[in-house]
């Protein structure tokens, strides 16, 4: 007479046709989510069946899907539970599909905020024009009770007329600029002292051009601005 054959094998051997490493087996034991084989009487191994490993397999797999060890638990109750029905295994799918949903949202929210950070950092330069460090710090890196205005559209938005002052451009020439990202930190930082509306800064021309209220700034300090940034103000016009 044939019986149903078992194969028995070793923990390494087991970890292996399953997919799954010696340590994940041994984890598994102790949340008792897989029953430990007992040792000969004789010593030597532990020995694992095809029954362990396809319980291993479906462990891992449930996880893939991102259901919990407890969540787990419950499904591998279900199996050997003869009062069962599928009904009981699709309402564990459906609560897991909607704890799924409730993460997605949760995901796009911080991918739009990742978005925004990401869209007002300079991309180069000091790290004190950092906007992505301002905002994980708690501090806003560009709001209107500030007077900032986002880098990435200083340049385009034309000065505000001030009425009954007397406005005016300075120019000054830097050097130390790596890249574009150190000219929109340059920006980002002169656009930050008081009075100035308008700051243009140019890697290639190693240029500075920058409209302000000479009541409010004086060139000479925003040079030392420039200067406090790290970077070096070699003339101004």
């Amino acid at each position: 007479m044939v019986g149903a054959m078992t194969t028995a094998m070793t923990i390494s051997r087991a970890a292996e046709k399953a997919g799954v490493g010696v340590e994940t087996i041994r984890f598994y034991e102790r949340r008792g989510l897989i029953r430990q084989p007992a040792r000969p009487r004789n010593g030597g191994y532990r020995f694992y069946d095809d029954e362990i490993v396809e319980r291993i397999r479906f462990i891992r797999h449930a996880q893939d899907l991102g259901f919990s060890l407890r969540e787990i638990m419950e499904l591998l109750s279900l199996r050997t539970d003869a009062s069962a029905d599928c009904g009981d295994v699709r309402a564990q799918a459906i609560a897991k599909r909607r704890d799924v949903n409730r993460k997605i949202a949760q995901l796009q929210q911080i991918r739009s905020a990742l978005d925004e950070l990401i869209a007002s950092c300079p991309g180069g330069g000091a790290l004190r024009a950092c906007t992505i460090l301002d905002a994980l710090a708690g501090r806003p890196a560009a709001t209107a009770e500030r007077g900032e205005v986002r880098p990435d559209t200083q340049a385009d938005r034309p000065p505000r007329a001030m009425k009954g002052r007397s406005m005016k451009t300075t120019t000054f020439k830097i050097e130390g600029m790596h890249c574009d990202g150190c000219a929109r930190t340059i920006e980002a930082l002169v656009s930050t002292e008081p009075g100035v509306r308008k700051a243009t800064v140019s890697f290639k021309t190693q240029e500075a051009r920058i409209l302000f209220d000479p009541k409010a700034m004086s060139a000479d300090q925003l040079a030392a601005a420039i200067r406090k940034a790290g970077y070096a103000v070699v003339s101004q016009s």
